[in-house]
Parts: C-alpha cells; sequence; structure tokens
C-alpha cells in the first residue's frame, strides 16, 4: 500500500474538478490545469474530499504511480488556489537582470547578454538582484527556475552566479601564498 497514494485531498470550494474517462481538470481563481490519468486509477470526489485509488493493490507499475498520481493533483489544487513561487538571487558584481517584453535579459559577466525566452504558463519579475518566478504549473516554475539557474551556477570561492535564495554554498579556501622560511 502507498502511504501518499492513499492520504485524501480537500478540495477547497472555490475549485472545481471534473473527472473524464483519462483525464482530470481543475479550475479555480487562478487558472486551470489538466492532467492524463492512466486507466488502471479511479479518482472519487466525496463531499469535498478527493482520493485516489488503484485497481490492483499487487502491480508493481499501478503502485508506483498511485502516490505520483496523488501528489500531482494536490499540486494542481494548490496552484490554482495559490500559485507557486521559486525566487532566484544574482550574486556577483555587474550581475543584473530585467524582463523585457516576453525575455528575460541576464548579464552574468559574460561577453553578451543572455536571452531566455519566457513561456506564456510562468510570469517572471525582477528586483534589484532577485528574480522572482511564478505560475500555477509547479513543474513549469522550477523548470524555468532550474534553466536561469543552469546559465551560471554559484562558484565555491567566491559564490558568485545565480543561486535560489534559501540555498547555502559550501565554500572553499582559495590558495593559500607559502612564506619561505629564509
Amino acid at each position: 500500500m502507498s502511504r501518499i497514494g492513499k492520504q485524501i485531498i480537500f478540495v477547497p470550494e472555490a475549485v472545481e474538478i471534473k473527472i473524464e474517462k483519462e483525464e482530470i481538470l481543475v479550475k479555480g481563481r487562478k487558472g486551470e490545469l489538466k492532467q492524463v490519468l492512466p486507466d488502471f486509477l479511479r479518482v472519487v470526489i466525496k463531499d469535498d474530499k478527493l482520493t485516489v485509488s488503484i485497481k490492483n493493490p499487487e502491480d508493481k507499475k499501478q503502485k508506483s504511480l498511485w502516490g505520483t498520481i496523488n501528489r500531482l493533483i494536490f499540486n494542481m489544487i494548490k496552484g490554482v488556489t495559490d500559485g507557486f513561487e521559486k525566487r532566484l538571487e544574482l550574486v556577483g558584481v555587474g550581475y543584473k537582470a530585467e524582463v523585457n517584453n516576453n525575455k528575460l535579459i541576464l548579464r552574468l559577466g559574460f561577453s553578451h547578454p543572455i536571452e531566455y525566452i519566457i513561456s506564456p504558463d510562468i510570469e517572471i519579475t525582477t528586483e534589484k538582484n532577485l528574480i522572482i518566478i511564478t505560475g500555477i504549473n509547479k513543474q513549469k516554475v522550477g523548470d524555468a527556475a532550474a534553466k536561469i539557474r543552469r546559465f551560471r551556477k554559484p562558484e565555491p570561492y567566491k559564490g558568485k552566479g545565480v543561486k535560489y535564495v534559501d540555498e547555502f554554498i559550501r565554500r572553499k579556501a582559495g590558495k593559500k601564498a607559502v612564506s619561505t622560511g629564509t
């Protein structure tokens, strides 16, 4: 039995859920999301409580997807009610970010600016040395943050680069000058 798959998901009043043959549609005040469901999965809604079950609890594939689909539906509900947010911090002299039309323009110490095309599903804003990525789909928000971070990962000596706000960079000691004892 899946501990996560068995968990009951509470559906807020502002959220509307439609279950069709192999698809679930979740609508809320921030938007709507769809998810394709495997044919062996059953989703039941009773009294603002959603439960996910599978046909055969002994099948390894069904057990492995049970908890995953449960959490995907939970994240869909949270996304259409509250949304998701990732914050990136630029650390380094002259490192800047700005949003122009639907592009994020990054200046990260290279000889040229880096342009990242913003997906229509997410929204990116900048403040001083912060990049704030928001959206209703957790996967797309996290993917955009990871791609932006990948342009210039933080290095361990001075900590320069693009990092998550709550990320801890483990620092290394640089080369030390050796004094001669003469």
